[in-house]
């Protein structure tokens, strides 16, 4: 007997919440609209950020589209960290990788699936909002795609995340100017300096990072500083890890 194709629950079935107690433009960015996704990744509609994060709401099974984009720095090989913002309403002061967000339902070219380019070209659009990265030097085309993960993590009890995550490396020697709203600490660190990070007293980190550090970062790491490009001499992430990870299916993470 055939089934009927997921669907977006309906806007009385969802909750909400009212966000003047929070900061005005996080507040004002929770209307952006996110991408649902079936469990395979399949889009399937699209609600605004401020649903799609609400914990009564993913508890319902409500699934959207993300990217965790990471980058190295190309004569060191060290990645670039931040700690998110104060004023950030999920998972605030936390630690995580370069930039985590979100491919948008409100612009076209982020809704294209093919060779990844909706998530490719949200990842350069986020870089330069957070940390002011001008797109010229992490352009769509020079990310290394290797996975999507799909996790579920709460924050503080009202909201959470519920993710397909597509994981980006990218080398590149960036300019960074922090949006303070957002990004809160940066800083740049070798394997063992993030290891050392990972078990100093005062420190938190998403949830997401977390994962992606247990199962994958630090041995696609290794294989990134294993060889450079033989005509740049520089570490190269597409160079290096293209065609090492089957990226075809969706990895659940728990």
């Amino acid at each position: 007997m055939a089934t009927s194709a997921p669907t977006v629950p309906g806007r009385d079935d969802l909750a909400t919440i009212d966000l003047s107690e929070y900061d005005p433009e996080q507040s004002r960015l929770m209307d952006e609209r996110c991408i649902i996704v079936t469990p395979q990744d399949e889009a399937i509609g699209a609600l605004d950020k401020k649903t799609c994060h609400l914990m009564a709401n993913i508890n319902k099974g409500l699934l959207h589209r993300a990217f965790s984009a990471f980058v190295f720095h190309p004569q060191t090989g060290k990645l670039l960290m931040q700690q998110r913002a104060t004023e950030k309403i999920t998972f605030p002061d936390m630690w995580t990788n370069t930039c985590c967000s979100h491919p948008l339902d409100d612009f076209e070219e982020e809704k294209i699936e093919a060779e990844q380019r909706g998530v490719r070209v949200a990842a350069t659009r986020k870089l330069d909002h957070e940390l002011g990265i001008p797109p010229s030097q992490v352009p769509p085309d020079n990310f290394q795609y290797l996975t999507r993960i799909h996790y579920l993590a709460p924050s503080d009890g009202v909201w959470g995340e519920h993710e397909v995550d597509y994981i980006l490396f990218i080398t590149a020697d960036v300019t960074v100017n922090p949006n303070p709203n957002e990004i809160r600490d940066h800083k740049w660190v070798d394997k063992k300096e993030l290891q050392g990070m990972f078990t100093a007293e005062g420190n938190s980190f998403t949830p997401w990072f977390k994962l992606i550090a247990r199962d994958y970062l630090f041995s696609w790491w290794d294989v990134l500083l294993s060889k450079k490009n033989a005509e740049t001499g520089l570490y190269d992430a597409q160079y290096a890890l293209k065609g090492v990870v089957d990226g075809s299916q969706v990895v659940k993470m728990v």
